[in-house]
């Protein structure tokens, strides 16, 4: 097996684990070494569930554009790492109905866009012209491992532009489908569309994860818990 397809059988096997056992919060204590594994590798995105809380970046105070913007797809990425975790692995490719999207296309798609943006963001129209919209919702990658690897591969396109980007490239002019957008409008067009395509994929993986699904956000009825929270330092709205 190849080091993607172990990580993603090891990521798979500590979900489940975590789903028929009674660990939440004491991952650290029971599974020791292998906690520690997860903590260091790609397996990451599973901390969440082995220990009962998102683990993600705390919120932080900026006034800086470019700073909350990065940290903003960083949290809708976390947000999908760990949607895509919790669909079982036979519906990665299911669609809830004929006219829907499966979590893998959702992915394909999102990979195309952000090669197709992000290649040379400030040089370069954001619509390459070798891009093939329309095969991405077809095809879809058939293998977790293979849809992680895209799902990856994306954001990573991504995360490279905006290290380069400063605050005087903001008010730049780049093009998209021949388009003027200034460099801020074009990275808020961004986090729109992968926020929105974020929320296709958690609400396709909660449907098929049924009663194992562990929420991403506020639990029903326990706002006033989660505020409190907040306001103690014990916890983050990102």
């Amino acid at each position: 097996m190849s080091t993607a397809g172990s990580s993603a059988a090891l990521c798979n096997f500590a979900l489940r684990l975590w789903n028929t056992s009674l660990l939440a919060g004491r991952a650290e204590e029971y599974f020791g070494d292998l906690y520690k594994f997860f903590a260091t590798s790609e397996c990451g995105l599973i901390l969440p569930f082995l220990a009962g809380e998102n683990r993600g970046m705390a919120h932080q105070f900026t006034t800086s554009y470019l700073k909350d913007a990065i940290d903003l797809f960083r949290y809708y990425k976390r947000m999908g790492d760990s949607a895509i975790a919790q669909c079982p692995d036979e519906k990665l490719c299911a669609e809830i109905d004929p006219e829907s999207n499966s979590v893998a296309i959702i992915v394909k798609h999102m990979a195309g866009n952000m090669r197709s943006r992000w290649s040379n963001f400030l040089t370069t129209d954001g619509e390459k012209a070798d891009r093939q919209r329309d095969t991405e919702f077809e095809d879809a990658p058939g293998t977790r491992a293979e849809i992680v690897a895209m799902w990856d591969t994306g954001w990573n396109y991504l995360f490279e532009a905006l290290t380069s980007v400063t605050d005087a490239d903001l008010s730049r002019t780049i093009t998209i489908r021949t388009e003027p957008h200034s460099v801020t409008q074009a990275i808020n067009r961004q986090i729109a569309h992968y926020s929105y395509h974020v929320g296709q994929i958690v609400y396709v993986a909660r449907h098929f994860a049924g009663s194992d699904w562990r929420t991403l956000s506020v639990p029903k009825k326990k706002s006033g818990e989660f505020n409190a929270q907040v306001a103690s330092g014990e916890k983050s709205q990102r």
